[in-house]
């Protein structure tokens, strides 16, 4: 699909991790590490465009101009699996801000339900990362973007390991000033609203709380798409 938001990553080291993640033998411990590698290299490519601003520089030598980063960066983790690409994302930007949005979908009215945001009074950064591994339906992904801006944020991106169509269009057409930065666009969603091939549940998968049908086992409550 042709979305000039859309920003799937093509680096060998991203296409490699990302057959080790979608693989149903990947165990938890091994999951988290390859969604805190991931994280790293797609937070690497998503912040290229931060801006940095003149410093000198005293090498050993002499004196010389260099940058430093002059935009601060907030870091919105979308509970419960997007916890798990935080670390990575303060490794890249050690100054960054960490503020948690829970989101859920009401299995009635299929919207998305806050349930936790730890957002301060007003918007103190100049640029969000929206991190959550999976964008399905983009339901979770436009309710987060439009929490943010109500808060005053002026330049947010979203992060996520694997994309749908449908949760690209979505997020696209509600706020066509996001960028989206995954590893992957898969080829869309299931009648229960899960990603194909996809990876199954991020949550469960990293944090081990149970198998879901998304990967072809049992499914559990918590095995919500996005």
């Amino acid at each position: 699909m042709s979305t000039p938001t859309l920003h799937v990553s093509q680096h060998p080291a991203v296409l490699h991790k990302l057959g080790i993640l979608r693989d149903e033998r990947t165990e938890p411990k091994k999951f988290r590490e390859i969604v805190r590698e991931l994280s790293w290299l797609l937070g690497y490519e998503a912040l290229a465009d931060a801006r940095v601003r003149p410093l000198d520089v005293t090498t050993p030598m002499e004196t010389m101009p260099g940058a430093e980063l002059a935009d601060r960066i907030g870091l919105v983790p979308i509970l419960r699996a997007g916890l798990g690409m935080v670390d990575a994302m303060l490794e890249l930007m050690p100054t960054a801000q960490v503020w948690h949005l829970g989101l859920f979908r009401d299995e009635r009215t299929l919207r998305p339900v806050e349930y936790y945001n730890k957002l301060p009074d007003s918007a103190n950064v100049d640029l969000c990362l929206i991190l959550d591994p999976m964008l399905a339906t983009g339901g979770s992904a436009t309710a987060a973007i439009e929490v943010l801006k109500r808060w005053g944020a002026v330049r947010i991106k979203l992060v996520n390991l694997i994309a749908a169509p449908e949760g690209v269009e979505a997020v696209a057409k509600a706020h066509p000033d996001v960028a989206i930065h995954c590893a992957a666009l898969d080829r869309q969603l299931n009648d229960k609203g899960y990603i194909l091939p996809g990876l199954g549940d991020a949550g469960d998968r990293q944090f081990g709380t149970g198998h879901s049908v998304c990967y072809g086992l049992i499914r559990t409550a918590s095995c919500r798409p996005r």
